[in-house]
């Protein structure tokens, strides 16, 4: 699973409104050079900001697409962005497998075959902070700066994340992620892509529950054999 352009992403979209509107913020506050793609039919755009109607509108395709919408219309929003190759995606709605419900368990499988094959963070999650490039795919105000190197907080909690990101201890830290349900990228592929940033001087993991224990056992050899602490 290629997680590069949904982890480091040159340009991104953002889909929805009040929750979008905390990516783009982050972004300027952690100083992003790409372009950022906002789309709201409902919106219109202003000096500040632009507003494109829909996906044909986009001068180009996101590595990364954040997407702040209701489930059904995730599920939906997923399958256009990944017709045409978009990198990765974080999904921001609830109300799918986490509700262990016959109905959310669809949508799930419905999300995870729409995603044909694009990797996706989710749903249910915040997103990413990636402090080592500057870049914030996450649905809160963020704080903490830009680093060369730092650690790798990974976890199904946003809100743990976002507490973490507060923290004043001479601690860089280089990603926070949130993993949400695990329909796609799992906390054990997100382990094993950050292994191979060398700027991760190590890694913390707050976890409700693991997908793949082999590969679990695979990525903590594979950092053993890095030498970074896990």
């Amino acid at each position: 699973m290629n997680l590069k352009k949904l982890f480091r992403p040159k340009s991104l979209a953002v889909v929805g409104g009040y929750w979008a509107d905390f990516v783009i913020q982050g972004n300027r506050k952690l100083g992003f050079k790409g372009p950022i793609w906002h789309i709201n039919p409902s919106r219109k755009s202003s000096d500040n900001n632009k507003y494109y109607k829909d996906i044909k509108d986009l001068p180009g395709i996101p590595d990364c697409v954040y997407i702040a919408v209701s489930r059904d219309l995730t599920v939906n929003v997923i399958k256009d962005y990944a017709s045409i190759g978009t990198g990765g995606a974080v999904c921001l709605a609830s109300r799918f497998s986490e509700t262990n419900s016959k109905e959310g368990l669809l949508k799930a499988k419905e999300l995870l075959k729409n995603s044909n094959g694009m990797p996706f963070l989710g749903p249910n999650c915040y997103g990413f902070i990636n402090y080592l490039d500057n870049i914030s795919v996450w649905s809160d105000q963020i704080a903490g700066k830009q680093t060369s190197k730092g650690v790798a907080i990974i976890g199904q909690s946003g809100t743990i994340g976002n507490t973490i990101s507060f923290n004043q201890r001479s601690l860089p830290i280089g990603y926070i992620i949130s993993v949400g349900n695990q329909t796609c990228v799992t906390i054990e592929d997100t382990i094993n892509y950050v292994l191979d940033d060398k700027r991760v001087t190590s890694i913390g993991i707050y976890a409700e529950s693991f997908s793949n224990i082999k590969l679990l056992v695979k990525v903590l050899r594979k950092a053993k054999e890095k030498k970074v602490p896990v």
